[in-house]
């Protein structure tokens, strides 16, 4: 329950400073973790990116600046924006019309209201997983450093997938396989870390390979989830429900730690995986 009022904090911060630049380290104090996990988790419980809501909410708050006579190129700095191109693309964006159009009458507005999380106890589908401590260990493969942003992440990480497939690359990066846990690596260094970055990795200890980059997954405990399904909609799916309906009563929380995706086999349409979560006790 703690959880879910720490996101309902991090939303009243920001419609409070809807007018200002948001504060992404900021949410993350509020909400008591990274601010990657903040962003994740944010997604997943309101069907919606972080950076889409808040713009969303602006909109809906420039309608009713523009309905009561202020300028457009005033409203346009109000909400952070540079020109009054960039404001206009934004707002047609939302509502299919110019924001000089606002006052006419007849005109149909789209508004988002701030959002209320509810804690809503489901559990009609069992989840199976196991609390793990592991000491530290090393990965070996290839990174692609990450934006701040999780929406264009979201884009990134699976065109990183699909070109390291086409062009043989993961076939390596299995061959240097050699530790627990036995299965491809996909990992997120994305917590207190100044650069955030995205690895398809192995767990190896020791080789040094030239041309793929190394990392230690430092000392965790792990909450290891197991799916099953066609990739990646049973992943996303399970991902959604550890955050959703195990994370806010299971006496844990996130740690800024990195966190990974364990392949087991290799067929999209029949996958096995593991979602390894790095969580401490409340």
């Amino acid at each position: 329950m703690d959880w879910i009022l720490r996101l309902n904090k991090a939303i009243d911060y920001i419609e409070s400073h809807l007018c200002e630049e948001i504060d992404y380290n900021e949410l993350s104090k509020i909400a008591f973790c990274s601010s990657y996990h903040f962003q994740r988790m944010f997604a997943y419980m309101a069907g919606i990116t972080l950076s889409e809501y808040i713009r969303k909410r602006r909109m809906t708050e420039a309608v009713k600046d523009l309905q009561n006579g202020i300028k457009v190129i005033d409203v346009a700095l109000k909400y952070g924006y540079e020109s009054p191109t960039a404001f206009n693309r934004a707002f047609k964006n939302v509502h299919s019309f110019a924001p000089s159009q606002a006052k006419n009458f007849g005109m149909s507005f789209k508004i988002f209201l701030p959002i209320s999380f509810k804690l809503v106890i489901k559990g009609e589908a069992e989840m199976n997983y196991r609390i793990e401590k592991r000491e530290a260990f090393r990965i070996i493969g290839v990174s692609k450093e990450l934006t701040k942003d999780i929406e264009k992440n979201f884009v990134d990480v699976p065109k990183m997938w699909n070109k390291m497939s086409e062009n043989g690359t993961v076939g390596k990066i299995v061959s240097f396989m050699k530790n627990k846990p036995q299965g491809l690596l996909g990992v997120c260094t994305c917590g207190d870390e100044e650069t955030w970055k995205y690895f398809i990795a192995v767990a190896n200890d020791k080789d040094v390979v030239e041309g793929f980059d190394e990392y230690m997954i430092p000392e965790s405990t792990w909450a290891i989830f197991s799916g099953e399904g066609v990739m990646p909609l049973a992943i996303q799916e399970l991902q959604k429900r550890i955050v959703t309906e195990w994370l806010p009563t299971s006496g844990y929380e996130y740690t800024n730690t990195p966190d990974m995706e364990v392949y087991l086999n290799s067929d999209p349409k029949n996958s096995k995986f593991e979602v390894w979560i790095p969580v401490t006790k409340k």
